[in-house]
């Protein structure tokens, strides 16, 4: 089963699981692994969704044996990484680690979702269970939105991350240029006409980003390449892309699977693609948060660790547990 809502969208969507038709694709960070769910996107009726029987029961269990990284282990970490950028002069690598919440005996699904899609008005919120994996999430990163009547593409560019209620600094403001500057090298082997925003702020929910928006003409036969040229992100992984993806697989403790890998919904009018990022891997027995940042030669490893701390609560905050 899967159930998503679109950003700034509150009605429910599923799918009819008809075969013959590949609505819904998850994409792992790796690009190795790949979920899909067949059939039309339908919408669906709220009252129903709340009268479903989604219970903790129908989750896996979790016989993965993983141990979280310490707060130590991970401050130790992100010194190591520190020093690969400034030994090898790059803008920004992204690490990123899992926290595991067992605390609980069993979780409500449908009231965990309920509470995220109201948490996050402006993102794509998704709960879906195949049997073998079951994740939750929600994120309002577009790695790409192509209208397929006009031939419109839009993506963002979205990078650096504070509390609210704090002032952007010399770092958030170094870190995000190099991703717009990104992605706007690769649009132009796409288009010739590129529209930039200015760089704005993106509330979600208790943080902040800056975000620069990007509008371009693109042929269809053109979307798949780009998405492949543009994920992952130097917001995902850093730059250079291929020695920081490189690396993080070096580096990090656990595989990230479908964390910061990509979602697309394909419905009549458009194609669109997510960021899967403020996610979490649902067991019966536990959960496994993704959280990471970018980090640069500025970086202070005891606020990244609590940015990523922040990080979480996205999800586990929203999370309702017995």
């Amino acid at each position: 089963m899967i159930y998503f809502k679109f950003p700034f969208d509150e009605k429910l969507y599923s799918t009819d699981e008809k075969a013959g038709k590949n609505s819904i694709n998850f994409h792992s960070f790796d690009g190795l692994r790949q979920i899909n769910f067949d059939g039309n996107i339908i919408e669906i009726d709220q009252e129903k969704f709340n009268q479903e029987n989604i219970t903790n029961n129908s989750l896996p269990e979790d016989k993965s044996n993983f141990i979280a990284e310490t707060k130590d282990e991970y401050l130790q970490k992100l010194k190591e990484v520190i020093q690969v950028i400034n030994e090898n002069d790059l803008p920004k690598l992204v690490l990123s680690r899992r926290k595991i919440f067992k605390d609980f005996n069993q979780i409500d699904l449908k009231e965990s979702f309920n509470n995220l899609c109201k948490t996050y008005p402006n993102a794509f919120r998704y709960i879906f269970n195949n049997g073998e994996n079951a994740w939750i999430g929600a994120f309002s990163e577009v790695l790409g939105k192509f209208n397929k009547t006009t031939h419109e593409f839009e993506t963002m560019s979205l990078a650096g991350t504070l509390p609210v209620s704090e002032e952007w600094s010399e770092k958030e403001i170094e870190e995000q240029k190099p991703v717009s500057s990104y992605i706007q090298n690769i649009l132009t082997h796409y288009s010739e006409e590129i529209e930039i925003s200015k760089t704005h702020d993106h509330i979600s929910g208790n943080i902040k980003h800056l975000r620069t928006d990007f509008k371009a003409k693109i042929k269809p036969e053109d979307l798949d390449r780009l998405i492949q040229e543009l994920h992952p992100t130097p917001a995902v992984c850093g730059i250079p892309k291929d020695f920081c993806k490189e690396n993080i697989q070096k580096i990090e403790k656990f595989p990230r699977e479908f964390y910061a890998g990509y979602i697309k919904i394909e419905t009549e009018d458009t194609v669109q693609f997510f960021v899967n990022l403020r996610c979490a891997k649902l067991y019966q027995n536990a959960v496994h948060l993704f959280v990471g940042g970018g980090i640069t030669a500025q970086s202070n490893p005891e606020k990244e660790w609590i940015e990523t701390e922040l990080k979480s609560e996205a999800v586990l905050k929203n999370l309702v547990v017995s």
